[in-house]
């Protein structure tokens, strides 16, 4: 069910303009004067993108730009394309098994979608030539830091809330050398995982791991905005390692005709990197506010509501059909998308038409939910975490090479 054909009249002008340029983008519409004319427009645009994209690239690479080591290893996780190739899992689980290993560990974000500071304060500190204010600390490795995921972005929160056990420290601040800075001086760090930072030049990282999504890999091939590509397909040569995520091959599966073609393509751009294909694997329900977590067998033949705010909602809502829920409303808005009353009072009352028993969410919208909510079914989200499908001796080697 698309969110169109669910929310129907709901949607503003704008949103039905940003869906329709998305539809574009994506090449799910290819017919009509004005698709035709919207990417004609969108392509001019991507190639100029690509000039500024390769001029960056060679400034760096020519020293006339500077990058700036922080004396410790930094690993930098990201990828090529915009939308959901599954990264925050992949941040989490390294940076858990590199705290197991025993070694300090700080994620570096930039915070996206934060509270920020306005942009008067930030005009009077610089007339006053005061201090900058020190970055966010989003969890110290001992507590979470902050009231809600306004206040650091809705992934930095999760892996703060996820990764608390384990002393891992989350830092947000748009400007990550000085956020790394920091967090080495403050807490004694040794490895700094980079979130989200394949694009974020002036950080100098040790090693890259590059995520390419095995379901939409490169998009149309094209460079935004006409396409999903924030670097050129030929900087899969920058990763040292290569994660092939949201994986559906199973465990000793032969390789499928798509899958070989892939590798090779990857293999022909960057024959050095390993490359190690992940799945993220729903691991069980919990619940938004008070109750048990469920076993994924509790969605058996149960009629469910589901909603989310993520960059692919198809991905999640095949996980409950596939567990056997039986999704009688759904209702899917924008990645990022900050709910508001009237969002989720319109999802309640549409669960609560449709009869559903339960009401399940994405653990990436969960945190942006408000505690005060009185949900008139139960809520929970579903909780995934990473499993390696190939290349596990791999993956503990690279884990063996970051904690040396």
């Amino acid at each position: 069910m698309s969110e169109s054909e669910e929310s129907g009249d709901r949607r503003s002008a704008k949103e039905r303009v940003i869906q329709f340029a998305t539809d574009v983008i994506y090449d799910r519409r290819r017919e009509g004067r004005a698709v035709k004319i919207l990417a004609a427009v969108l392509r001019a645009f991507s190639a100029l993108f690509g000039l500024i994209v390769r001029l960056r690239f060679f400034l760096y690479a020519h020293r006339v730009l500077r990058d700036t080591p922080l004396g410790c290893k930094v690993i930098v996780v990201g990828n090529l394309t915009v939308g959901g190739t599954g990264k925050t899992p992949v941040v989490e689980k390294m940076a858990r098994v590199m705290a197991q290993n025993g070694r300090k560990v700080a994620i570096l974000s930039r915070g996206y979608k934060s509270k920020k500071e306005p942009a008067w304060k930030r005009l009077l500190r610089a007339l006053k030539n005061e201090p900058r204010p020190e970055p966010r600390v989003v969890s110290d490795g001992e507590r979470i830091l902050v009231s809600d995921a306004s206040q650091s972005g809705d992934e930095p929160y999760m892996l703060a809330r996820n990764l608390l056990p384990y002393g891992v420290r989350v830092v947000v601040d748009r400007d990550r050398v000085y956020a790394g800075t920091y967090a080495i001086r403050k807490f004694g760090v040794d490895i700094i995982i980079l979130d989200d930072g394949m694009q974020y030049l002036p950080l100098r990282g040790a090693i890259n791991l590059l995520l390419v999504d095995k379901t939409n890999p490169f998009g149309n091939g094209n460079l935004l905005p006409r396409g999903i590509l924030r670097e050129p397909v030929d900087h899969l040569s920058r990763g040292s390692y290569i994660f092939l995520t949201k994986s559906n091959r199973l465990p000793g599966e032969p390789q499928s005709e798509r899958d070989k073609a892939l590798e090779s393509e990857i293999r022909r751009r960057n024959p050095r990197a390993e490359i190690i294909e992940c799945t993220h694997k729903p691991k069980r329900l919990c619940p938004v506010f008070d109750g048990e977590d469920l076993e994924l067998d509790a969605l058996k033949d149960l009629k469910i509501a589901s909603f989310s705010g993520i960059a692919t909602p198809d991905k999640f809502e095949e996980f409950l059909r596939r567990y056997g829920a039986k999704i009688a409303y759904n209702r899917r808005f924008f990645d990022h998308h900050s709910f508001s009353e009237k969002d989720l009072e319109e999802v309640f009352a549409g669960a609560v038409a449709a009869g559903a028993r339960l009401i399940v969410t994405t653990e990436k919208d969960m945190v942006r939910l408000s505690r005060d909510l009185k949900p008139p079914v139960p809520l929970y989200y579903l909780r995934l975490e990473i499993e390696i499908i190939s290349g596990k001796e791999t993956f503990e080697a690279a884990v063996r090479r970051i904690c040396a």
